[in-house]
């Protein structure tokens, strides 16, 4: 990745981020993912927190078509957060068309859920204060574009506080790859490798994600 572009701080804070801040956006631009996810800096949130990082990404299928895509922002408050229990917090967007029955299903929203908690735990990853939401919508077009088939979405808002290493800052790589995980799985993908715990998939999605 180029130099990160997503890197604000807040105007009250002045100098260069701290090293732990430093660390984790460093590992963040080292971190190796799977070829079908492309990942970009994007401009960060600046009143969220003293420091913020964010990248987003998008699911790309061998028509290149675009069939998942999030948002994934890094924050950190050298003083801590209560709220947090920590100094820093990672928040999510993470959203994937369905096809209709699929999100008729009562227990979608517990399945979608699971594959965020469950990506981390598979990777080993202590974490503490999850919080977030899932939301399934349903479009149906009427009119000049009733021609379109009805579209459903999921959506999972999510937010959780990972646990700091050597130097104050979290392994912020493997969170990452934790994140990826969930965006392959809400897409639909097959497991990375054959070591890789068995998911359940969505199935094909109808094409090109709405922005």
């Amino acid at each position: 990745m180029d130099e990160p572009k997503g890197t604000g701080t807040d105007p009250g804070h002045g100098g260069a981020p701290p090293p732990p801040f430093r660390a984790a956006v460093d590992a963040l631009r080292g971190a190796r993912l799977r070829p079908q996810i492309e990942v970009e800096p994007t401009p960060a949130p600046k009143r969220l927190a003293p420091y913020a990082h964010a990248l987003e990404a998008a699911v790309v299928d061998d028509d290149e078509q675009d069939v998942a895509d999030g948002r994934l922002v890094l924050l950190h408050d050298p003083a801590g957060h209560d709220a947090w229990r920590g100094t820093f917090r990672l928040v999510t967007l993470v959203r994937a068309e369905l096809e209709p029955e699929m999100a008729a299903d009562p227990l979608l929203p517990d399945v979608c859920w699971s594959w965020l908690t469950g990506a981390l735990t598979a990777r080993g990853l202590a974490y503490g204060e999850p919080s977030g939401t899932v939301t399934r919508a349903s479009s149906h077009y009427f009119g000049g574009l009733s021609a379109r088939p009805a579209a459903s979405q999921i959506e999972i808002r999510a937010s959780w506080t990972p646990r700091e290493g050597r130097g104050g800052a979290p392994d912020a790589a493997a969170h990452l790859a934790a994140w990826c995980d969930l965006l392959a799985q809400v897409a639909g993908l097959p497991p990375a490798s054959p070591g890789d715990p068995s998911v359940v998939t969505l199935p094909q999605r109808r094409g090109p994600q709405s922005r």
